[in-house]
């Protein structure tokens, strides 16, 4: 009987006091892919729903003079604002820029979905990949043209820029990846 030596991969790893990376099987891989796939469709749905009732309901009443709906004593309010730039409108005028990220981003995540094994990061991915994909719809289909148009911003909260539906899936989910880095969880589901 012999015995099988160590190979190279997990003689560094154990060396370095970290497990060997894990290579998730094809029904966890399956799984949070349909996870990403989900958050994604989820966020794009949601976000793009609540900015048609935005854009039906709430800028009739700020063009009439009406204002903002007010809640929770004005710490809430409901606004229709046409934002050409990024968030908090940095950069505005500079659309098609932004429309070529959110495009190389979604295109990032996609590449990178193939090595997931942590439902957690394709939760994060998944919610990040619909939040952009919810502004570039914005991009490309609001006037004055494709990748040029303006995104639709609505919440506003006091001293701080007025968002959306989509930009809070991104900033959710950066936290959530930064949770997640710190934690030392790998897009594979295993430790660093």
């Amino acid at each position: 009987m012999t015995e099988s030596s160590p190979s190279a991969d997990s003689v560094e790893a154990s060396d370095a006091g970290q497990q060997p990376p894990a290579t998730p099987d094809p029904r966890q891989r399956r799984r949070c892919l349909t996870a990403l796939a989900l958050v994604a469709l989820g966020a794009v749905v949601l976000d793009q729903l609540v900015k048609y009732w935005v854009v039906t309901s709430i800028r009739p009443r700020i063009e009439s003079g009406e204002g903002p709906i007010v809640l929770l004593g004005g710490l809430l309010k409901f606004t229709y604002v046409e934002n050409t730039g990024a968030a908090f409108s940095i950069g505005v005028g500079y659309t098609w820029i932004f429309s070529i990220v959110a495009v190389v981003v979604a295109a990032f995540i996609l590449r990178t979905s193939r090595r997931l094994g942590s439902i957690a990061w394709a939760v994060a991915l998944g919610g990040l990949l619909g939040g952009l994909l919810g502004n570039l719809i914005d991009r490309v289909t609001r006037p004055p043209g494709p990748g040029l148009g303006y995104v639709v911003d609505f919440i506003q909260l006091p001293n701080f820029a007025v968002f959306n539906v989509a930009d809070m899936f991104i900033t959710c989910s950066a936290a959530l990846m930064v949770l997640l880095a710190l934690r030392g969880i790998d897009l594979n589901g295993g430790r660093s």
